[in-house]
């Protein structure tokens, strides 16, 4: 089993940056498909950017593409997400996540591991 501990949310005015990361611990951080979601209250979890365990390639929803980045590294067991031009409506808990398949799933029910979240608030 892998744990999983999300840090570096925040507040921060429209425009600007904040880097979330994800602290792994436990059975071998390589071993998981590492991804980001979002949720806002009375709407279901969304995939945000996932990185696979395999040849590091990093997907992205296109509310996202451009603007965000994953990344992970494997000596420090973290993976970051690196969020840039934040809109309002990237506000939202965000949720670290880790799975054991071969490809980046976009769907919460394939990852079995998660964080608790940490809450990004983007004001206009």
């Amino acid at each position: 089993q892998v744990q999983l501990v999300e840090s570096g949310g925040g507040l921060v005015q429209a425009g600007g940056s904040l880097r979330l990361s994800c602290a792994a611990s436990g059975r071998a951080f390589g071993s998981y498909t590492m991804a980001w979601f979002r949720q806002t209250p009375g709407k279901e979890r969304e995939f945000v950017a996932g990185i696979s365990r395999i040849d590091l390639s990093t997907y992205y929803a296109d509310s996202v593409k451009g603007r965000f980045t994953i990344s992970r590294d494997s000596a420090k067991n973290t993976v970051n997400l690196q969020m840039n031009s934040l809109k309002p409506e990237d506000t939202a808990v965000y949720f670290c996540a880790g799975s054991s398949t071969y490809y980046v799933p976009r769907s919460t029910g394939a990852y079995a591991y998660w964080g608790q979240g940490t809450q990004v608030t983007v004001s206009s």
